[in-house]
């Protein structure tokens, strides 16, 4: 917890730090790519700093931590923590970075603030990155503890299908000919690719689905047509990687996981490529003795972008007790709804737990619906596809 002078001082200065944290992190990020390139290029996301999706993110996190430090001066936002924390842990950041980007950040906040970051106003907010660094440093070594401890094995592609016109599944076995380490349903790996101007490039991926003991599938959608320029690792991934390739996979993590007791009533719910954590959620459930209501719902553009939609549906009919509903915006056939998901009329068994995947305006309307239908919040449980907006929002 926050010394009580720093307390005081955070208190006094949240007001203009969070007005600046926009311009503050946009110039951390310049000075630490300056000066060291190889950030950039082989750490951090480039399409998300070009979009200035992960300065957003990091405003958002700091000042919630700061936020949650004064208002609950004896707890931890762990739940915050861990998200992070689990993302770190499958880009393989270590503990010596996180001076790096203390050095860079406070030099940031000196050059915006200007006098206003007197020796006092300094150490107080140097004790509130530190408490968050220091925080998320033990949990990531617990992570890569539990997983073996290296955050790179080799493994070889064995099948590549089409999907969609967008979307392409993965199969994959370890090259090294080892064993593969189980995963949660909901988890992600990292894929670490090399592009042709010498960066190697990380994104995550969620885990579709486990086809075999020693295989791991995942889906990736192409990123493309859109505002933000076209995306590096899931262009590369659909034109040149074939069955034989060997790709760069760090183990599975993330907290997003199914935790609910057979008799919980659960409500999954996903859009576009956000149906991939779902679909192994629903494929470990169809394996388990779950017995309570399980409703499954999506939104797409129309049923031919709906990527694993067989698989979808097959395993939700696995189950003895399932609701499927679908919405498409276009060509939506008999049955299923037209336009945007839309929960009105769509039952909710007391006691439900919700785990969400897609946009972020889609995972707030449906949380909200169900919310006013009488879902606890800490029953609803979300992952956001690249930098966590959600604060920032």
């Amino acid at each position: 917890m926050l010394s009580e002078q720093s307390a005081a001082t955070v208190r006094a200065t949240l007001p203009a730090v969070g007005a600046s944290l926009g311009e503050i992190t946009e110039r951390f990020y310049a000075g630490m790519f300056a000066a060291r390139p190889e950030l950039l290029r082989d750490l951090f996301n480039r399409g998300n700093q070009a979009a200035g999706t992960q300065r957003q993110a990091l405003a958002g996190s700091v000042a919630a931590f700061a936020t949650h430090l004064l208002d609950h001066p004896g707890r931890r936002p762990d739940a915050m923590l861990s998200r992070i924390a689990h993302k770190h842990a499958s880009l393989g950041v270590s503990p010596d970075q996180y001076a790096i980007v203390h050095e860079h950040l406070f030099a940031a906040l000196a050059d915006v603030l200007g006098d206003a970051v007197t020796p006092e106003v300094a150490a107080a907010w140097d004790e509130v990155y530190w408490l968050m660094a220091n925080a998320l440093i033990a949990v990531e070594k617990r992570l890569y503890e539990e997983r073996g401890g290296a955050v790179w094995r080799p493994w070889e592609v064995v099948e590549r299908v089409v999907e969609t016109a967008d979307v392409v599944t993965f199969r994959l076995r370890p090259a090294d000919g080892g064993p593969a380490r189980g995963f949660r349903p909901g988890q992600y790996v990292s894929v670490r690719v090399p592009l042709a101007d010498g960066a190697r490039q990380i994104r995550q991926y969620s885990l579709s689905g486990a086809p075999g003991p020693d295989l791991r599938q995942f889906s990736v959608k192409r990123v493309h047509e859109g505002p933000a320029p076209d995306g590096e690792v899931s262009t590369h991934l659909h034109a040149r990687v074939r069955v034989g390739d060997v790709l760069e996979l760090s183990e599975a993590y993330g907290d997003l996981v199914l935790d609910a007791g057979d008799d919980t009533p659960l409500l999954l719910a996903s859009a576009g490529i956000g149906v991939t954590p779902v679909v192994a959620m629903l494929g470990h459930l169809a394996a388990s003795p779950h017995r309570a209501p399980v409703t499954v719902v999506h939104g797409d553009r129309s049923p031919a972008h709906h990527a694993l939609r067989a698989d979808h549906e097959a395993c939700a009919a696995k189950l003895p007790d399932a609701t499927v509903r679908f919405w498409y915006e276009q060509d939506a056939p008999e049955g299923a709804g037209a336009g945007y998901v839309d929960l009105a009329d769509v039952p909710v068994a007391p006691g439900t737990r919700a785990y969400l995947c897609g946009p972020l305006p889609f995972m707030r309307r449906v949380r909200e619906q169900l919310i006013a239908k009488g879902v606890a919040p800490a029953d609803v449980h979300y992952e956001v596809f690249g930098p966590d907006l959600w604060l920032a929002g």
